[in-house]
């Protein structure tokens, strides 16, 4: 008899399809919170930028704007945006824009809660094991919270981790705590028209690598299964849509349904494997964008899982539209067909580094949930030589 447990994040609504300057508003005023503070990065924040116009949509509600958040979100912007936002008196922060912006934003919110000022004091919160999403913690009934309008496929906004970046480490750390996960998600596809396209595309081939890796766990749930499943349909046809048809918003929300469905599998407790896990080295220690990574890693990750999961990779190439394929061949080929870096030498590593990469991996946690054992690094060295 199968046993298991279903944890239900402390997120309360998700609303897609509808402008996200008014859906704000209209949350902003049923949650009873008067001092709104915006984190967002420069061209967002800018004159005419999305997150401007949310600020003036809720008018002498909003309190503030930082703008500073950069890519892979240094411990440095989660210091600075939150002293802007306590200076302020936030009594909610509403994050715009990707994963990076979401996940510092994360992260403030702690600095918030426990008067956290410089960088170094963030060490003490490191870590996500034990950060039960489904239980509220006691005591914090009135702790600041927070929204999120994203404007990528990134799939921050629906879990309760934060990925920042140690810069003097060079080195992507995680951060959980239940209420890091945002209240209210809303999804407007016309948010993501300002984001160049290649990063779009990007992030959504790593909603892709959420669906992929946990449609080809060795132990999954029929509710994983169920979400991962319809999530690949939703973004294979969906990514090349807004690849030929760039202002399709209809394809664009079915990217983002894809992208949400596609993250919905980890609340069974069904992990992801050495995609995930080389591309947080990759990320946090190598500066390539996150999207990109599973551009990367994900083909030469299923090609080296293969002798373990082979019948659930033909799943995958069932659900992709031609079974007698190789998943790695036809989430490769999606790749090329979006136009995007392919090989780890198209985004400047170099195969000196790859025992360096693999020796950092191994401490990575999707290490020990890859469907083919991992047991030393060599193995990872093996992934890294397919993907050169």
């Amino acid at each position: 008899m199968q046993t298991g447990m279903h944890r239900y994040h402390l997120l309360e609504r998700v609303i897609y399809g509808r402008p996200a300057v008014e859906a704000i508003a209209q949350e902003v005023e049923a949650a009873g919170v008067s001092r709104v503070f915006l984190t967002t990065n420069r061209s967002l924040g800018g004159p005419g930028g999305l997150a401007a116009g949310i600020a003036a949509g809720l008018r002498d509600r909003c309190v503030g704007t930082y703008a500073g958040i950069t890519a892979h979100s240094p411990r440095e912007s989660v210091i600075a945006g939150a002293a802007q936002a306590r200076a302020a008196g936030a009594d909610l922060l509403v994050a715009v824009g990707g994963g990076s912006v979401i996940d510092a934003t994360k992260l403030m919110l702690a600095c918030l809660w426990h008067g956290l000022t410089r960088t170094e004091e963030l060490d003490a919160y490191r870590g996500t094991r034990g950060a039960d999403p489904s239980r509220r913690p006691k005591g914090m009934e009135n702790a600041t919270r927070m929204f999120a309008v994203p404007t990528t496929f990134s799939a921050a906004e629906f879990t309760h981790i934060a990925g920042v970046t140690d810069t003097q480490r060079r080195a992507k750390e995680g951060f959980g705590h239940a209420l890091f996960t945002p209240q209210v998600v809303v999804l407007d596809p016309a948010a993501t028209l300002p984001t160049p396209l290649d990063l779009l595309l990007s992030t959504g081939m790593k909603a892709v690598d959420h669906a992929v890796e946990r449609l080809c766990a060795l132990s999954t749930t029929p509710f994983s299964d169920a979400v991962s499943s319809q999530a690949l349909t939703l973004l294979a046809r969906a990514l090349p849509a807004i690849k030929s048809a760039p202002q399709d918003l209809d394809a664009r929300l079915e990217g983002q349904l894809g992208m949400w469905l596609s993250i919905s599998g980890s609340a069974t407790g069904v992990g992801v494997g050495v995609s995930h896990a080389i591309g947080h080295t990759l990320g946090g220690s190598y500066g390539v964008p996150h999207g990109v990574t599973s551009c990367v890693t994900l083909p030469s990750s299923l090609r080296w899982n293969a002798s373990a999961n082979l019948n659930r990779q033909r799943e995958v190439s069932r659900l992709m539209g031609k079974p007698e394929a190789l998943a790695a061949d036809l989430v490769a080929d999606l790749v090329k067909q979006l136009g995007l870096p392919a090989r780890l030498r198209d985004v400047g590593i170099r195969r000196e580094d790859f025992q360096a990469i693999a020796d950092h991996t191994m401490h990575d946690a999707p290490v020990r949930t890859n469907p083919r054992k991992i047991e030393r690094s060599s193995d990872i060295v093996e992934i890294l030589e397919l993907a050169w």
